[in-house]
């Protein structure tokens, strides 16, 4: 059976860590679609998809 954490169990830093990461990954991920419009290479492509997983998995609280 899968023990689902709790996020008020995890220590402090870990919490203001997810927080940050929350707020920025959006600007980063606009500035990766825009880069890679102007730039594109495989790196750049790879980056933005792993870029809007991690969005989408704040949006949907998967983190």
């Amino acid at each position: 059976m899968k023990r689902k954490l709790n996020q008020y169990t995890f220590r402090s830093w870990i919490r203001t860590f997810k927080d940050v990461c929350k707020q920025l990954i959006i600007p980063f991920t606009i500035f990766q679609a825009i880069r890679t419009i102007l730039f594109p290479s495989t790196f750049d492509v790879l980056l933005l998809t792993v870029f809007i997983i991690v969005a989408l998995s704040y949006h949907y609280e998967l983190i």
